[in-house]
């Protein structure tokens, strides 16, 4: 089992900044691709950004590339989200999420291919 315990939400000006950390426990997570995925009030679940186990590749969706950063220190077992340049549209709950599977070098862009999830950190973007 591992848990996912994310940290570093909370209510910030449209054009600030945050950074979500995501620390695991009960696994180590150095094998495992790590995401962070968002869900608004009235709106499904989607993912926001990926990262595999070595940290060498990374997937982010459209609406985030080029104001989000994601990151891994293996050795803390702990990930990352710098949110730069926010708007009002990335207020929701955030999420870390790690997938099982070790086969994929690659992290998936599909919530459904994460297995475990922390309960979440809330962003709220004012104007």
């Amino acid at each position: 089992q591992v848990q996912l315990v994310e940290s570093g939400g909370g209510l910030v000006q449209a054009g600030g900044s945050l950074r979500l950390s995501c620390a695991a426990t009960g696994r180590t997570i150095s094998t495992h691709n790590m995401g962070w995925l968002r869900q608004a009030p009235g709106k499904d679940r989607q993912f926001v950004a990926g990262i595999n186990w070595s940290g060498r590749s990374t997937k982010y969706a459209n609406s985030v590339k080029g104001r989000f950063t994601i990151s891994r220190d293996n050795a803390k077992n702990m990930v990352y989200l710098q949110m730069n340049s926010l708007g009002l549209e990335d207020t929701a709950v955030y999420y870390c999420a790690l997938e099982l599977s070790t086969t994929w070098s690659v992290p998936p862009q599909d919530p459904n291919e994460y297995d475990y999830w922390g309960q979440g950190t809330q962003v709220t973007v004012s104007s």
